[in-house]
């Protein structure tokens, strides 16, 4: 069975398993935690980010946009890219804007905001995990705050402004759309890419994103600033009619 290496809460993550779910593809779920998981992942792709998928014949596909293109191709129904060349490629090049720009960005600031309770940094990434593990776990996360902030361009107040700044762009985005969808009148990878980076701002309520409780207060306070913000209420909108899970799952998939 093909299987999903992933991590709880990941914009990219999500992005992928929503797909999976939306194309009904039998598979497994196996979330890692962020840092141990470097040596599986690195292993197998030559580097250390998720999501992985590992096909039935062994052959590896990395990234959730090469996943998202694999999809389409080889599990067409229900088709996520639009018909129209023209409309394909907008919504590419959406998802790459997400992908490589805005998404990056308003990681930073919520990193920054989890890692300062690591309690609720472990209940986040390990969501999958028993307490015991979750509470080992958070003993590590101060001792590996400085690597993960260097690795994703965590340098300073500027750079956390930027990403605090990257959620409001990303919402003006979205908000535009407003009662409909973003690339070609019908929901798709568009939807998708966006809807799923900025769940980390919205935390819809009844989905994989949803915050775990109690939420720590410096993340709480993240949150705060984009809830009433007309984009918020379009992620919260794209969730409701199209992500038909509410919770994450681990192991086999349900279908």
């Amino acid at each position: 069975m093909i299987e999903l290496l992933q991590f709880r809460h990941s914009p990219y993550n999500e992005k992928v398993r929503w797909a999976l779910d939306l194309k009904r593809l039998p598979h497994r779920r196996r979330s890692l935690l962020p840092g141990p998981h470097m040596g599986v992942v690195k292993k197998l792709t030559g580097r250390t980010q998720t999501p992985v998928l590992i096909l039935d014949d062994g052959s590896i596909v990395a990234g959730s946009a090469r996943i998202l293109d694999w999809l389409e191709r080889q599990h067409p129904e229900p088709r996520l890219m639009p018909d129209d060349p023209a409309q394909g490629e907008a919504a590419l090049a959406l998802q790459r804007r997400f992908d490589e720009d805005i998404t990056p960005r308003i990681r930073r600031a919520v990193l920054d905001a989890l890692l300062r309770r690591p309690r609720f940094f472990a209940a986040v990434f390990g969501e999958a995990e028993s307490a015991l593990k979750q509470g080992l776990y958070s003993l590590i996360v101060p001792l590996a705050a400085p690597l993960v902030r260097k690795g994703n361009g965590i340098t300073g107040a500027a750079a956390i402004a930027a990403g605090i700044a990257a959620g409001f762009e990303g919402l003006d985005l979205v908000a535009t759309a407003g009662q409909t969808y973003l690339v070609g009148g019908r929901f798709g990878i568009a939807d998708i890419t966006a809807a799923a980076a900025l769940a980390t701002l919205v935390r819809p309520d009844n989905s994989p994103m949803q915050s775990p409780q109690p939420v720590g207060a410096e993340f709480a306070e993240l949150m705060a600033r984009y809830r009433n913000h007309p984009g918020a209420t379009w992620v919260r909108r794209i969730y409701a009619d199209h992500r038909g899970a509410s919770a994450d799952f681990e192991g086999a998939s349900p279908y």
